[in-house]
């Protein structure tokens, strides 16, 4: 796509995610290091999304997390977001942190445990009705840590069963993307640890069961963009969450770990019709900021993805073609890294002074005072964190 309009007009539309967890307090397993500022309710995450979305202009809902983001009211949780000139996104369920769990949720030996895990699930989809959610989101930490510890293919028949009870509750417009993960806490064997376990048991249930791609859940060096490129083909791409790390699941902010990486998932995003209304691919950012500022750190990652977002959209596919079809490697490489080589960011400042937005987001953002205000409203009460 050379036209700069036509790729303007395609990063207008673009909307990604964030997700309440990233304004509390968060880290890694060993420490979380608490932050001035952070929310203390629901509602006051909410309002740092609102901020976010205010000077990018890309990030109109915020996901909630239940139990972490419960509330008595939810209808007036929703009309608290539009106020904001936000929405609320996906309704992330837990069945990890209960001592319950320890061997499982919907797939643990025992049918009290994976009853109660079950209506935790409905539970959700109840949530997702009265905030008016289109997505639920599955993640399972179940597994085992034992070779012979629990029967490998009762597990998946009962993950199975606990997924067909959640399909047959949801509404006709709504969906559940299911995650994956190739380890922990489960250090045998994970229930659903790869894209492939993910597919086939939204294959088997139907079009309102879709996979999503979280981008630190792979092994090192798993190519990410073919699964990317297959699941779209296959119309099975609900989503993503996007992250970056070093090894293993770290969380970091998306594009900080190969940048390159992120720009060969976004392509394959736009190649394989990813932007098209009608694929319905929610792209949300799954983050835990431990030593970076919060809303700070989020209105980075969205801009992460903009960049990435609009290399993919400039690369000259007519002329990749021509040197795919005509066999010339190094040409079709050439045409590649010249799109990734782009610096776009004079073309997203443009952009953004189009829409009435700051051309710099985080300038704009650390002008505006916000943070210091709300470092003095939030002095007292009990600062939301990881898990709560």
């Amino acid at each position: 796509m050379n036209d700069t309009s036509a790729v303007k007009d395609a990063l207008r539309r673009q909307q990604i995610e964030t997700p309440s967890w990233a304004y509390g307090n968060s880290g890694t397993r060993f420490k979380v290091f608490a932050q001035q500022g952070v929310p203390r309710t629901p509602q006051e995450k909410i309002d740092d999304a609102a901020q976010v979305h205010r000077f990018t202009g890309v990030a109109p809902t915020v996901a909630v997390h239940i139990p972490w983001d419960r509330v008595d009211d939810y209808a007036a949780l929703a009309a608290h977001a539009e106020d904001r000139g936000v929405r609320i996104g996906a309704v992330n369920t837990n069945v990890f942190q209960d001592d319950d769990y320890m061997l499982g949720s919907v797939t643990n030996p025992d049918p009290k445990i994976r009853r109660k895990a079950l209506d935790h699930l409905l539970e959700c989809v109840d949530i997702m009705d009265a905030v008016g959610s289109r997505d639920l989101k599955l993640w399972f930490s179940d597994g085992t840590n034992y070779p012979g510890q629990d029967d490998v293919r009762a597990r998946q028949d009962r993950m199975a069963e606990a997924l067909a009870a959640v399909y047959e509750r949801l509404g006709d417009d709504q969906r559940f993307l299911l995650e994956y993960k190739l380890f922990e806490p489960a250090f045998y064997m994970t229930d659903l640890p790869d894209w492939g376990a993910s597919y086939a048991h939204c294959l088997k249930l139907g079009p309102k069961a879709q996979v999503v791609v979280d981008t630190g859940h792979h092994a090192p060096g798993t190519n990410i963009e073919f699964i990317v490129a297959f699941l779209l083909r296959e119309g099975k791409l609900g989503g993503f969450d996007f992250n970056s790390r070093f090894y293993a699941d770290d969380d970091l902010m998306v594009g900080a770990a190969d940048p390159f990486q992120l720009f060969r998932i976004m392509y394959e995003v736009v190649r394989g019709g990813g932007y098209d209304a009608e694929t319905g691919v929610a792209f949300m950012l799954d983050q835990c900021h431990n030593i970076e500022p919060k809303i700070h750190g989020q209105i980075r990652s969205v801009m992460n993805v903009q960049e990435a977002t609009a290399k993919a959209l400039l690369l000259d596919r007519d002329a990749l073609r021509a040197a795919q079809e005509s066999g010339d490697v190094l040409e079709a490489n050439a045409v590649f890294m010249d799109a990734y080589n782009t610096d776009v960011r004079p073309l997203l400042a443009e952009l953004r002074e189009e829409m009435g937005l700051h051309p710099d987001p985080v300038a704009a953002y650390k002008a505006s005072g916000y943070f210091e205000r709300v470092v003095q409203e939030r002095k007292d009460g009990q600062a939301a964190g990881w898990g709560a």
